[in-house]
């Protein structure tokens, strides 16, 4: 086995890096390694927040075991590009399973059992992370202790010390440049399926039925997963009418054809602008809004045969709410 430069020689490769730090931070109770394997100044960035430095990642960390003390994190692909000795950017995705046996950032402790996914962009190099991209599925996270995801977000505000003192989500003015600049590969897997998200946002919904196999598995926010082409344009447009004006941008795209795999591709990508159009998020508001989301794709023989996505719904509550001034907090309700 050749160790990679720069990297813990116990890591046979760098899915096993990043899938191995993972479950030794979390279900290892190995909170202080983030001191080694997270970098004193990371950026991390989700839909609800940017955190400067590993400090505040470990601050995170405790809080999130305190409110879900088993939590697991079980890594079901890692998706990659670089080398080590320049980097290498990992596209991770997790299925969770926890239980809410703690008070803490969703309330009260409700004992219920959760399961959702997680999706996470990191950079590495030299045994460490120093720039990370992460969206949870906190649509499902929210639905499953029995609240709704724009009610969720409005007591959030509230809690949070109302609409001038909350934490403010991640959007274009409120990130943070970090040390990686990279945009990937140039493998097909990732150029097709850039080229299917593109024609998707540009309206052209022909390219479903065209590019996903028929029997398509889809994996989306909220915890939702179905089958067949209807799931698909259903999501995807509902999404798009909602923010049918916003950029849609991409910002990341590797593909990958790994042993005993299936040819696969992750991308990151946004859509900026406003909500002015009815789609998943209700009646326009005209609010300004910036949706962080990630995408991965396994294909198959007839087409794209399994997809999944995550964005944040509670985040983009949250913007619209605090642009439409629709929330209260401790002096009541803001206009």
């Amino acid at each position: 086995m050749t160790a990679m430069q720069g990297f813990d020689r116990k890591f046979r490769d760098f899915p096993d890096y990043i899938i191995g730090i993972t479950r030794e931070i979390w279900e290892g109770r190995g909170i202080a390694t983030l001191h080694d394997y997270y970098a004193p100044d990371i950026v991390v960035r989700s839909p609800s927040s940017v955190v400067v430095g590993n400090r505040g990642v470990i601050a995170a960390t405790m809080a999130t075991l305190s409110e879900f003390p088993d939590r697991t994190l079980l890594g079901e692909d890692v998706i990659w590009s670089g080398t080590p000795e320049t980097g290498m950017l990992s596209s991770h995705r997790i299925m969770s399973h926890a239980t809410h046996s703690g008070d803490g950032v969703y309330g009260a402790a409700t004992g219920r059992k959760l399961r959702y996914r997680i999706l996470a962009d990191c950079h590495a190099r030299n045994n460490a992370i120093d720039d990370e991209w992460l969206i949870r599925d906190q649509g499902a996270i929210v639905r499953q202790l029995g609240q709704d995801p724009k009610a969720y977000a409005r007591d959030l505000i509230t809690r949070e010390g109302g609409p001038a003192a909350c934490l403010r989500p991640c959007t274009p003015e409120t990130d943070v440049a970090g040390p990686y600049s990279g945009t990937g590969n140039d493998d097909e897997r990732g150029a097709r399926y850039a080229d299917i998200l593109t024609r998707i946002m540009n309206a052209d919904l022909a390219v479903i039925p065209k590019a996903y196999d028929r029997a398509v598995q889809s994996h989306y926010p909220g915890g939702t997963e179905d089958h067949g082409h209807f799931a698909v344009d259903r999501f995807w447009i509902g999404l798009r009418a909602a923010f049918p004006s916003a950029d849609f941008a991409i910002h990341h795209v590797i593909g990958r054809d790994d042993p005993e795999m299936p040819p696969r591709a992750a991308i990151r990508w946004s859509l900026t602008g406003r909500h002015d159009g009815w789609g998943v998020f209700g009646a326009p508001t005209g609010a300004p809004v910036h949706v962080m989301g990630i995408s991965h794709a396994e294909f198959g023989p007839w087409g794209l045969r399994r997809e999944f996505t995550l964005y944040d719904e509670t985040a983009i509550w949250k913007q619209i709410l605090l642009a439409t001034g629709d929330v209260e907090d401790a002096t009541g309700p803001q206009t």
